[in-house]
């Protein structure tokens, strides 16, 4: 069902939300609003991305009028800011769909171990460019993801609302990063540490970066937001990017 854009807009009169039926990626176009001055807050949405941006530039499969495809600006500078989004999503999850998701460091969220929803983020012109992609409504996934990634029908059962999810989302993003700017690192560490079953005791392998991997258990994180890894010489590594999985 393509996506309701008029009950969005009258739910967050205040917002700037550009929506379009295909893109290839929603962070390009984004991207392109920062650098021309666009403010903080606006948001690009598509009901289909045909080279939606994963991390390490892999592809984000982005299936039409299924999931939740946005790329929102903020000029707003943390090295904490992905962990903020990251609660916002699970918040705004667990609101809408009653899911309680797991929050995998840095940027995924995961049910039953399964990933439903990532963050990428990127610097443009002076603001951070916040690529979110949800899988909502997908009923089923392609072979080469389904065994890692799941959507949140999949994991409940039935159907949600991508409208309301945005319409709850936006604003806990805004809570969150307003947390971030008035109190600071900690309350966001300790959340993030809370709410997530990677951040320490848990052994993982991490890929820092395309056929390079570090295995040891997590250790906590950094005051900067950086994973802790301890190896199995003992050595800790701190983590400043990377794919975190279960060893």
């Amino acid at each position: 069902m393509p996506f309701d854009l008029a009950s969005v807009r009258a739910a967050l009169p205040d917002r700037d939300i550009q929506w379009h039926d295909s893109l290839p990626t929603t962070m390009t176009a984004a991207a392109g609003l920062a650098a021309a001055g666009a403010p903080s807050g606006t948001v690009v949405g598509a009901d289909e991305q045909t080279a939606g941006q994963g991390r390490f530039g892999r592809l984000w499969h982005s299936q039409p009028e299924t999931g939740l495809y946005f790329s929102l600006i903020l000029r707003f500078e943390n090295p904490l800011v992905t962990l903020a989004l990251g609660l916002a999503v699970r918040e705004a999850i667990l609101d809408t769909t009653g899911i309680v998701t797991d929050l995998r460091w840095p940027n995924d969220m995961l049910v039953a171990d399964r990933k439903c929803a990532g963050i990428l983020t990127q610097m443009e012109s002076g603001a951070i460019v916040a690529g979110i992609g949800i899988n909502v409504n997908q009923a089923e996934l392609p072979p080469d993801i389904a065994g890692i990634a799941t959507s949140l029908r999949l994991a409940s059962g039935r159907s949600h609302s991508r409208e309301q999810l945005l319409i709850r989302l936006l604003p806990a993003i805004d809570e969150w990063c307003g947390v971030l700017a008035r109190e600071g690192r900690v309350p966001i560490l300790r959340v993030f540490s809370e709410s997530s079953s990677y951040v320490a005791g848990r052994r993982v392998t991490v890929e820092i970066s395309e056929g390079e991997t570090l295995t040891g258990t997590t250790a906590g994180l950094t005051s900067d937001g950086f994973l802790k890894l301890r190896d199995d010489r003992g050595k800790e590594h701190t983590i400043i990017a990377g794919g975190v999985r279960p060893a």
